[in-house]
């Protein structure tokens, strides 16, 4: 299939939890880059307690679709909503932080243009200028060779926040996960589905800990856990789509005018 037998919408995640320093940045960058076809950008604040609500408000542009949670529910959570309010085919999560670059999330977008995938994931690599920590980059490594071990896949990045997806197949996965293991579960329903993403190298510059780093030992352990816990015991519905019910404890505080989903020519 060429670019041209499809036509998509691309929907953009951006769950934010006190990021009033760096959200306002990351929107207006993911809305100046150039993309190959339609795209959303639905951020979701997280029970944010610090001014990133008022900094989100700040950045006007029809394509945003501003969703609030009343209290902090973790990124896991705040993904599932952003993909409850999402109108496009596919999506892909961008974090506020600007550790990634949303300049490449085309990148992502070229594969699934071309025919050659449904699932993309933007690998990254690390030295001494990209990564704050030995122990980080060493427990991402072990959670992603348990990965491969489990279910026999080659996957070079499991904790990447750029996973592009069919909208339907992410909703069909029914990730339950309310926190950062929300990467393992996707992951791990994917892999265990049958799905084998293709990668394509992205860039990324962690942030320090005394910078808003939140990801924790902890979290590694947890992925550790979800990967064994969807091997041996979860069930993975198949693709189809699945209800959408959206918690009375949201309030969709900014939405402007968004294109109609697009028909697949």
């Amino acid at each position: 299939m060429k670019a041209s037998d499809l036509a998509m919408k691309l929907s953009i995640l951006m769950p934010v939890f006190n990021e009033e320093a760096t959200v306002v940045d990351s929107m207006r960058r993911v809305l100046a880059t150039p993309y190959q076809c339609p795209i959303e950008l639905v951020v979701v604040d997280d029970g944010s307690t610090d001014g990133t609500a008022a900094a989100i408000a700040s950045v006007r542009d029809g394509r945003v679709r501003v969703v609030s949670h009343g209290s902090n529910r973790g990124k896991g959570a705040a993904i599932r909503t952003a993909a409850d309010h999402a109108t496009g085919d596919y999506i892909v999560p961008c974090d506020a932080d600007l550790e990634y670059a949303p300049e490449e999330i085309p990148l992502l977008v070229e594969p699934v243009l071309d025919g050659a995938a449904d699932v993309v994931y933007g690998t990254r690599s690390f030295g001494s200028h990209t990564a704050f920590s030995f122990w980080y980059v060493v427990g991402n490594k072990a959670v992603t060779m348990l990965a491969n071990v489990l279910y026999n896949s080659y996957i070079s990045d499991l904790e990447t926040c750029f996973k592009l997806m069919p909208l339907e197949l992410y909703r069909s996965l029914r990730v339950k996960a309310h926190g950062f293991g929300m990467e393992a579960e996707l992951t791990a329903k994917l892999l265990k589905r049958g799905y084998r993403p293709f990668e394509v190298p992205i860039h990324y510059a962690a942030r320090p800990r005394d910078a808003g780093k939140k990801l924790t030992w902890r979290d590694g352990v947890e992925a550790m856990w979800i990967l064994l816990r969807v091997r041996l015991f979860g069930a993975v519905p198949r693709h189809k789509r699945t209800p959408v019910n959206v918690s009375p404890e949201l309030r969709l505080v900014g939405s402007q005018s968004t294109p109609a989903r697009q028909a697949r020519a």
